[in-house]
């Protein structure tokens, strides 16, 4: 059953049918994010590293963070984050240790290993904002675009959840 089925008719049929291609546009993208990020690894042999876990090294970056900041800042959900940041502190990606003020929120950083798997998925991303750009599959203008309507929809929910409580 598709997310169309359900539609009524009415003077924003138009507009919801869209809206509802635009949320599965976006939930099939992170899935094909993931599975990019996925080829990737599997082509370089590397696989004690899923994509997810590839993800979280690269918006990680060279910052020193708790799972709940990662949580706040939207990247990752309940606890796949600190099932994820357990895994991949017990593989070597990833140091941490106990926050002095705080002794139950622990703070993570990323080892070389982990620096060396944000390093690859940084090169993907180049290697595709480079492709986009030189093929015309996307301008930069259209990339801005793109960002600014997403902006706005994240406000959007951002401020319907805020609402509610």
């Amino acid at each position: 059953m598709s997310l169309h089925s359900s539609l009524e008719t009415g003077p924003n049929t138009g507009y919801m049918a869209s809206y509802l291609d635009a949320l599965s546009l976006v939930e099939r993208l992170h899935r094909l994010l993931l599975d990019v990020i996925k080829d990737e690894f599997e082509r370089l042999g590397i696989i004690d590293v899923n994509a997810v876990q590839a993800l979280l090294l690269f918006n990680i970056g060279d910052n020193e963070v708790t799972a709940g900041e990662l949580k706040s800042r939207g990247y990752y959900q309940g606890s796949n984050v600190s099932y994820n940041l357990k895994k991949l502190v017990e593989m070597g990606y990833m140091h941490h240790q106990r926050c002095e003020i705080d002794r139950r929120s622990v703070r993570v950083r990323l080892t070389e290993r982990g620096r060396e798997i944000r390093d690859i998925v940084t090169g993907l991303f180049s290697r595709h904002a480079e492709g986009l750009q030189g093929k015309n599959v996307l301008s930069a203008d259209g990339v801005d675009e793109i960002t600014t309507a997403l902006r706005r929809v994240e406000r959007y929910w951002t401020d319907q959840i805020r609402y509610i409580y």
